[in-house]
C-alpha cells in the first residue's frame, strides 16, 4: 500500500510538472491534441472531427446534379483491390468519366452527403484560388513578391520569396514539417488557436525557388495573401469564386484557428466525395464549368506540370506543380492529383477524361522514392480496370 501511494505521489508530481511546462511554453493546444487523439484511442486526427473546431461555411449556390452515365455502377471493384480498399478504411470511391458520374461506392455508414476532412487537398483548393485572384488582377502574377502583400517579407532573405515559391513548395522557409512531433508546426497549426502568431516565427533560410520541400506553412501564407488582396475571408472567396460556380450540392465547412478566426487553409476543408470530384473536373476541363471560364486555362496548364526544381535527393522534380501532385507517366497516363494525409485523393486522368475521388481513414506510406503513396496506384488501377475502356 505504501508503495502504491509513493507511485501515485510521483505520478501526481510528474503531471503537475508537465502541466506547468505546457502552460509556461504556451503550448496549451496540446491539451486539445491529446484529448482528441490518445484519449480517444487514436494517434492522430480523424476524418470527421471538424465539429471539435470552429468552422466557417463555404456556402453552396444553385445545385447542379451530376449526370449519371448509362454505365453507372455497372462494374465492381475486383476482390483483390476491394480487400485493400477495406483494409485502409475506405469511406468513399467515386468516379466521373466524360463529365458523368459513373461509379459511387461507400463504406462504414458514409454516403454521398457525408462530410470528410480533405486534409492537404485543401492546399490544392488554395492554389486554385490564387489562380482566380491572378485572373482578376488582384495578384499580378505568380512571380509577384510576397513582400508586396505581407510586410514581414519585405527585407533580407524574405524579400526573395514569391507567390510561385509558395505554390511549388520551394520557399526555403524553416517550417518544421514533422507529423510525429507534437511541438512541430503541423500539430501547433492544427490544434492551436493563432495561425498568424505561429507562422510569424518562421522565415526564409535557404534560397527560394531551388529545392522542393513540402511545408504546410507555405499554404498558410497564401491564405494570408488571399485575405489581403480580396478583402474577404478565404471561405467567402471560395464560395463566391469556386464552390457556387462548381454547382456543389452541399455547403462545405472550413475549420478555423479560433472563433471568427482564420481558415486553416493548409487542411481542414470538409466536404463530400461527389462535390470534391467537381474540383478535379474543373481542371480536367481546362478551368471551365459549363463553358464558363472559372480559372484560366494557362494557369491550369502551369499548375499541372512539374515545377523546375530539384527534389530532396538532388534530382529534377517530377512530382509537384502548383499545389497539385503529378505522376508524369503511369502506364502511359499523365496524372495529376490532390492528396490528404489519411488517403484523401482527387485523381485526374486527362486522356481517359476521368476523375477519381477516394476518401478514407488510412493510406500507405510513400514508396521508397518518397514520391507517391502506394495506395494511389491501387485506386488508379481499380478505376481503369472498371471504366478505362
Amino acid at each position: 500500500m505504501k508503495a502504491l501511494k509513493k507511485i501515485g505521489k510521483w505520478l501526481l508530481i510528474i503531471l503537475i510538472v508537465l502541466n506547468l511546462a505546457v502552460i509556461i511554453s504556451g503550448r496549451t493546444y496540446l491539451y486539445k491534441a491529446i484529448g482528441n487523439t490518445y484519449l480517444k484511442g487514436r494517434s492522430g486526427p480523424s476524418i470527421d472531427e471538424f465539429k471539435i473546431f470552429e468552422n466557417r461555411a463555404v456556402a453552396a449556390g444553385t445545385y447542379t446534379a451530376w449526370y449519371h452515365s448509362k454505365q453507372y455502377n455497372t462494374k465492381h471493384i475486383s476482390p483483390e483491390s476491394n480487400t485493400e480498399f477495406e483494409s485502409l478504411g475506405s469511406s468513399a470511391f467515386v468516379i466521373v468519366k466524360n463529365d458523368s458520374l459513373i461509379h459511387e461506392q461507400y463504406w462504414d455508414g458514409y454516403g454521398e452527403d457525408s462530410y470528410s476532412n480533405s486534409f492537404s487537398m485543401a492546399k490544392t483548393v488554395v492554389g486554385i484560388l490564387i489562380g482566380i485572384a491572378i485572373d482578376e488582377g488582384k495578384i499580378e502574377s505568380v512571380d509577384q513578391p510576397v513582400g508586396d502583400f505581407l510586410p514581414e517579407f519585405k527585407a533580407g532573405e524574405n524579400a526573395k520569396l514569391t507567390i510561385k515559391h509558395l505554390l511549388t513548395m520551394s520557399s526555403g522557409i524553416d517550417f518544421d514539417e514533422d507529423y510525429v512531433n507534437p511541438f512541430a508546426y503541423p500539430a501547433a497549426a492544427y490544434y492551436g488557436t493563432d495561425l498568424k502568431k505561429l507562422t510569424d516565427k518562421y522565415s526564409v533560410k535557404q534560397e527560394p525557388g531551388k529545392v522542393f520541400k513540402y511545408l504546410s506553412g507555405n499554404t498558410v501564407l497564401l491564405g494570408f495573401i488571399l485575405e489581403k488582396v480580396t478583402g474577404k475571408k478565404v471561405s467567402e472567396y471560395t464560395s463566391e469564386k469556386l464552390w457556387k460556380p462548381l454547382g456543389a450540392k452541399n455547403s462545405a465547412y472550413w475549420s478555423l484557428d479560433h472563433e471568427n478566426g482564420m481558415e486553416k487553409v493548409y487542411c481542414c476543408f470538409n466536404s463530400n466525395a461527389p462535390d470534391f470530384a467537381r474540383i478535379g473536373e474543373l481542371f480536367l476541363d481546362s478551368g471551365k464549368v459549363d463553358g464558363k471560364q472559372i480559372v484560366s486555362s494557362e494557369y491550369v496548364k502551369s499548375a499541372t506540370k512539374t515545377a523546375d526544381l530539384l527534389d530532396g535527393n538532388g534530382k529534377q522534380n517530377q512530382k509537384y506543380g502548383y499545389a497539385w501532385w503529378i505522376i508524369p507517366d503511369y502506364k502511359g497516363h499523365h496524372i495529376f492529383y490532390a492528396r490528404g494525409i489519411l488517403g484523401q485523393y482527387i485523381l485526374c486522368i486527362p486522356d481517359k477524361k476521368m476523375v477519381v475521388v477516394r476518401l478514407g481513414k488510412k493510406r500507405h506510406k510513400q514508396l521508397p522514392s518518397e514520391d507517391h503513396p502506394k495506395d494511389v496506384f491501387t485506386y488508379i488501377d481499380a478505376a481503369l480496370e472498371m471504366y478505362g475502356n
